[in-house]
């Protein structure tokens, strides 16, 4: 029972994600993989940054600089190795969680608005150098030749190879949120969250506890990257380091409830859809991240805990369901 109730919390954001599978498959529309698509990529950047900002408190602009890093090493090793692509997938994620080492050991003795002030140069910094980095391909990018999709039956078909590999890859996302959350190492992180200086007077390793946390928070953004650039065929440093799309994944984690394993997903979910409506709205399509950015607002003032988070406080019946 002990067992059934501590993993309780991961059913019902595998059932989203098989649930997200499944709807193009029996409606057959390409149009619904697409969006499906989109959703699952969302879910899969939102939980990844979850690891760091629902379960440390560090929040981070720059969570984007190791999903266009990853893009950028797998096309480079499909592209000049010839590799395939599930192993550039694999190489795009170790690569991220490599530089997020790199990266954490530096920044993460930095706290609150000066650790997030300093993802926010990193994000900017990483895409002055790729745009000036011949090997891969400066400010032009990396294209992919068709022969590439050979093995994959095609272009064509390497779409739907692309959809099943990133609904592969929400799962992943979920799974390793679930396991840091209910891990030794995930109440680590809640401590750190809750006050640092009494987590390392605990105990808690806090350096190198954030820096794995970091890492781990990589890994899959740097798949995704791969993965998204291989279904498009090209990738540029403006495609690979937008600020804005940090933002947009703050959003949505915040929205739907930090700290929670189906806050994101449910985060990822609202967002898309209120960015399809803003993004085809006349009025709305040229203001997109300044409703982003009253939206953030608005959370932090009015429900920090997201919509998770309000719905257990006011229902706590659903607290063993809403994990």
């Amino acid at each position: 029972m002990k067992i059934w109730h501590r993993h309780s919390g991961i059913i019902l954001p595998v059932l989203v994600i098989a649930a997200l599978t499944l709807w193009p498959v029996i409606t057959g529309k390409a149009s619904n993989r697409e969006s499906a698509f989109t959703i699952l990529k969302a879910i899969a950047l939102a939980s990844s940054l979850n690891i760091l900002l629902g379960y440390t408190g560090y929040v981070s602009f720059g969570h984007i600089v190791f999903y266009g890093f990853g893009g950028y090493v797998g096309l480079f090793l499909l592209t000049e190795n010839e590799w395939s692509l599930w192993t550039a997938m694999l190489a795009g994620g170790l690569a991220s969680g490599m530089l997020a080492f790199l990266l954490g050991t530096a920044i993460l003795r930095l706290r609150g608005a000066y650790f997030a002030l300093a993802t926010i140069g990193i994000n900017e910094a990483m895409k002055a150098f790729i745009n000036n980095f011949d090997l891969f391909g400066g400010p032009t990018g990396i294209t992919l030749n068709f022969s590439v999709y050979k093995p994959y039956g095609g272009a064509a078909q390497a779409l739907q190879t692309s959809f099943y590999a990133g609904a592969g890859l929400a799962l992943l996302a979920i799974v390793l949120s679930h396991i840091v959350r209910t891990s030794k190492f995930g109440l680590g992180l809640l401590a750190i969250r809750e006050n640092e200086d009494a987590a390392e007077v605990m105990g808690v390793v806090t350096p190198r506890t954030k820096t794995w946390a970091y890492v781990l928070s990589a890994i899959v953004p740097g798949m995704i990257g791969v993965l998204f650039f291989f279904k498009n065929g090209n990738v540029e440093p403006h495609d690979a380091f937008p600020l804005h799309a940090s933002i947009e994944i703050l959003v949505m984690v915040m929205l739907g409830g930090q700290g929670t394993v189906l806050g994101p997903i449910l985060g990822a979910f609202a967002y898309q859809g209120m960015r399809g409506y803003l993004v085809t709205s006349e009025f709305f399509k040229d203001i997109q991240l300044s409703v982003s950015g009253a939206l953030l607002l608005l959370i932090v003032l009015f429900i920090p805990a997201g919509a998770i988070g309000w719905l257990r406080h006011r229902i706590p019946t659903l607290r063993r369901v809403l994990a």
